[in-house]
């Protein structure tokens, strides 16, 4: 018997919840038979808006999705008997489609075929726009509406709308095909996909500005998303690698914070308030991401969050053994951040002076010039070297470069204290 819908306001909510779930799957599978995204993102809506209208008053079917994915096909078939021209270019993309890769077969039991991992390869081509790719995955995989996939990077809604039709274009006019790459491909595909994952958690888990340091609503979709393709895809171990990556960082979002959102340094949070159930969870993901064969760089970048993780407390962490996955981090995805990264490392283990060395050393690779992780860093270590004018100075670049309200208050902070501690020293010299 049909589950019996909340009445008024809960019923939207409800049937909201119910399309979240099903809505990529739904998605996908309409891509799969008309070949045409903005078709298929036409007819999910309007399939779901039938579903508020009958479903309160029938009840719900016992199988939602495949509800969702008849009442679509028909306003498909319904639209493409109005429009013939439209019907005619969906054909030839249809045809061009069905050679490259058969349609799949529907489930024995009827349910909803699962063709996510198309869609998450078409949003991912690499002959679309890094930007674009984000904003599609954001808008057709996680479901998000335009206006929301705006806000989360913060441009208005008429540049986010177009970069969406822009990416859409491309897809049409490149013929990009909807289907997962063979075995010869995958290798090189992969690493998009998984890229455009990561840049909404990073997103997520610092905002490039605005008033909050943390997105958690991007970062816990990135999370989903990451679910969905580690089911998809089971045996790709850097699959599992980005999600233990994502999970044992996001373990950490109620300590990084303070009660008026206020950013709280690693040193002085609140290790109790860190989420040990979802460490756990990526602990376990980390030795799958390493086992079996050469290291990926998501599951390198997972291994040295979960030492962090492990850790008592700053003083405790085994810096010896993060600066050698830094190490191998480098030869895998070399790139001045991780180099700084490593450099950071090599200042717990061997002091401030030898990862300031370092530092210096990249003091002229384009890719830090407005990264203010590494001025804040530069200051970090001069400070503990005791050189007060140059922590200063370092801290004040990087509050013109830092883009939330607490990383440029936390700099604040940190340029008040130095300060202090000048003033401190000169008061003990004058008495000496």
């Amino acid at each position: 018997m049909p589950d019996e819908v909340p009445a008024g306001r809960e019923a939207g909510a409800w049937v909201e919840s119910v399309f979240r779930e099903e809505r990529g799957r739904l998605l996908a599978s309409l891509v799969s038979r008309f070949g045409d995204l903005d078709l298929a993102e036409e007819v999910t809506s309007e399939a779901v808006e039938a579903a508020l209208v009958h479903w309160p008053a029938e009840g719900v079917p016992a199988r939602p999705g495949a509800w969702l994915l008849t009442t679509a096909r028909r306003k498909a078939v319904d639209r493409l008997r109005r429009d013939r021209v439209y019907a005619d270019r969906l054909a030839v993309l249809r045809v061009e489609a069905e050679r490259s890769e058969p349609a799949p077969a529907a489930d024995a039991d009827g349910e909803l075929p699962d063709d996510r991992l198309q869609l998450f390869f078409t949003c991912a081509h690499p002959a679309l726009a890094e930007e674009d790719r984000t904003a599609l995955m954001l808008r057709c995989l996680a479901g998000l509406s335009t206006p929301e996939v705006a806000r989360a990077f913060l441009v208005p809604v008429p540049t986010m709308a177009q970069r969406i039709v822009r990416a859409k274009k491309k897809i049409r006019e490149a013929r990009i095909p909807f289907r997962v790459p063979g075995a010869d491909e995958l290798p090189e595909r992969l690493p998009g996909v998984l890229q455009a994952v990561y840049s909404v958690f990073t997103e997520g888990y610092v905002a490039s500005s605005g008033p909050d340091l943390q997105r958690l609503d991007l970062a816990e979709e990135a999370i989903r998303l990451s679910r969905i393709l580690r089911r998809l895809m089971p045996g790709e171990r850097e699959v599992a690698g980005l999600l233990a990556l994502m999970l044992l960082v996001h373990a950490r979002r109620d300590a990084r914070t303070g009660p008026d959102g206020a950013l709280v340094l690693l040193d002085d949070q609140d290790r109790l308030r860190w989420d040990r159930p979802m460490i756990e969870e990526g602990s376990a993901l980390v030795v799958t991401a390493l086992s079996g064969g050469p290291p990926g760089p998501y599951g390198v970048q997972a291994a040295i969050a979960a030492l962090h993780d492990e850790a008592p407390d700053v003083a405790g962490t085994d810096w010896p053994q993060i600066v050698a996955l830094y190490e191998v981090l480098g030869t895998l995805t070399p790139s001045p951040v991780v180099e700084l990264n490593r450099a950071v490392a090599v200042a717990m283990r061997d002091g401030p002076a030898a990862g300031l060395a370092l530092l210096d050393a990249l003091a002229d690779a384009p890719q830090l010039r407005g990264h203010h992780p590494y001025r804040t860093a530069r200051g970090e270590l001069l400070e503990r070297l005791g050189r007060w004018a140059e922590a200063v100075a370092a801290y004040r670049e990087a509050l013109e470069l830092a883009g939330t309200g607490p990383e440029r208050e936390q700099l604040r902070r940190l340029i008040a204290g130095v300060r202090a501690k000048a003033d401190e020293g000169r008061e003990e010299h004058r008495d000496g």
